[in-house]
């Protein structure tokens, strides 16, 4: 377990609290340091995490570029709400992940985008599913959550939604990559590409949902979830990543969670509420993520990870895939891993 400060998305005003932003995945410096129970302890105020799964070094850079985003925005005063939107659209706007612009393509060769953002402090909740044509699904989110009473919209709901809050319409060739084309053309059978992508430890890197943490100055915390699905899904289908209690959830009394991973046995469990309810009956935030897959793989041979953020400040990443990337940034710091056990230190200058 650790501690971080400015990865939750609540940023220190003047009297700064080592602050830490998270985010996944991020390699790029490969400095090894305190490992295991060496890890050091901190008390912060603000916190970012950002969480996904990819392996080159371009989408460390991103997950990079993200975090100092994000961890920006905390320092500027900005919310832990606003901290989350900004640093998840930051992911999806790069051809790498599988979010936004990159994102995997349905059984039709379709782009179909689900997420989700949730605010700890009054669990308001925002989401979409099946939208297209946009390149930032997690703004949409916020939009729900902050000017309608609902919590989910999707398909041509989403869309419509999204035309009459000015969003802009783009052509849908424009949120595709060649190896979004790629995957597709390999996993056509949607049964095979479910089956093959998160069970008994399998990694596959066409799998590169994005999620992020935060905790700011007034002890708000906030979480959000984005994704592009599976390569070759159903037309319409759904997982994990908008359902309030599966991809993320937040509560200010407890803390916040964004999972990934195999989203239909994700959210079958809800593992991100029921990583919270452990938190709330007095586990640690990392016992917590480790019973909640624990009880994934029993119940369901199926794997993923969580990037998890308690309302003190504390954090925690654990995942039983094969790797997992996570970075976070301090004050001085960029925190960072891959592999189990990892844990590098990027001095800030």
């Amino acid at each position: 377990m650790f501690s971080h400060s400015n990865l939750h998305l609540s940023f220190l005003s003047a009297a700064r609290n080592h602050r830490r932003l998270i985010s996944t995945p991020f390699y790029e410096e490969q400095i090894p340091a305190h490992d295991g129970e060496e890890f050091v302890q901190w008390h912060p105020q603000n916190h970012l995490t950002v969480n996904t799964y990819n392996l080159s070094t371009a989408s460390m850079n991103g997950v990079k570029e993200a975090a100092m985003h994000g961890y920006k925005l905390l320092e500027a005063g900005f919310s832990a709400v606003e901290a989350v939107e900004a640093a998840v659209s930051k992911l999806e706007d790069n051809p790498v992940f599988d979010a936004g612009t990159g994102s995997a393509l349905n059984i039709l060769g379709e782009v179909e985008m689900d997420a989700m953002i949730m605010d700890g402090s009054t669990l308001n909740s925002g989401a979409v599913a099946c939208v297209q044509n946009i390149t930032n699904p997690i703004q949409l989110a916020k939009h729900i959550m902050e000017k309608t009473d609902h919590v989910l919209i999707v398909g041509n709901g989403a869309n419509a939604f999204a035309e009459e809050m000015g969003v802009p319409k783009v052509p849908a060739n424009k949120l595709v990559t060649e190896d979004a084309k790629k995957d597709w053309q390999k996993y056509q059978d949607f049964k095979t590409t479910a089956g093959d992508l998160f069970h008994a430890s399998k990694y596959i890197h066409a799998h590169e949902t994005v999620g992020c943490i935060a905790r700011d100055k007034f002890g708000n915390v906030a979480c959000g979830t984005s994704t592009g699905g599976i390569p070759a899904k159903r037309q319409g289908r759904v997982g994990d990543s908008p359902i309030i209690g599966a991809g993320g959830y937040a509560d200010n009394k407890i803390g916040a969670v964004s999972t990934t991973g195999h989203g239909e046995a994700i959210a079958k469990i809800c593992l991100a509420k029921y990583i919270i309810t452990q938190m709330e009956i007095g586990f640690s935030e990392e016992s917590a993520i480790q019973k909640g897959l624990e009880h994934m793989f029993a119940r369901l041979q199926s794997c993923g990870g969580a990037i998890v953020l308690n309302r003190s400040g504390s954090v925690a990443a654990h995942f039983t895939t094969e790797r997992m990337s996570w970075a976070w940034r301090d004050d001085h710091s960029l925190h960072y891993g891959l592999n189990p056990g990892e844990h590098y230190i990027q001095k800030i200058l």
